[in-house]
């Protein structure tokens, strides 16, 4: 497996139990800026074996990205208001639960 996949995976496993990360943040963390395409791709050939918080990734919207009322993403809803993130009409406020959240919070005096 090539190491660029590894940090993809790494960075996915590294997001806390009650945020969610962007597929283009991933991409940033991993080492590979604008590669939020190869982050998607990469979620849908997980080796087997390995779990990943899959859950935790959504479009730079904050939106899932899998089809409205799909099981993929009723099961996506589920686990991520399971964490105590609020989810509605399929989105997710990253100014409160994204990644960075707290960053911005410290740094700007943001609510």
């Amino acid at each position: 497996m090539k190491k660029e996949y590894l940090r993809v995976f790494d960075a996915i496993a590294a997001i806390p139990p009650g945020r969610v990360a962007s597929y283009g943040a991933i991409a940033a963390r991993a080492g590979l800026p604008g590669r939020a395409r190869l982050v998607g791709r990469l979620l849908g050939e997980v080796p087997d074996g390995m779990i990943l918080p899959w859950f935790r990734v959504l479009r730079s919207s904050g939106h899932i990205a899998m089809p409205p009322g799909s099981r993929g993403f009723r099961e996506q809803c589920r686990l991520l208001r399971a964490e105590g993130v609020e989810v509605k009409n399929g989105r997710v406020p990253l100014s409160r639960f994204g990644l960075d959240a707290d960053v911005d919070k410290a740094l700007w005096g943001l609510p």
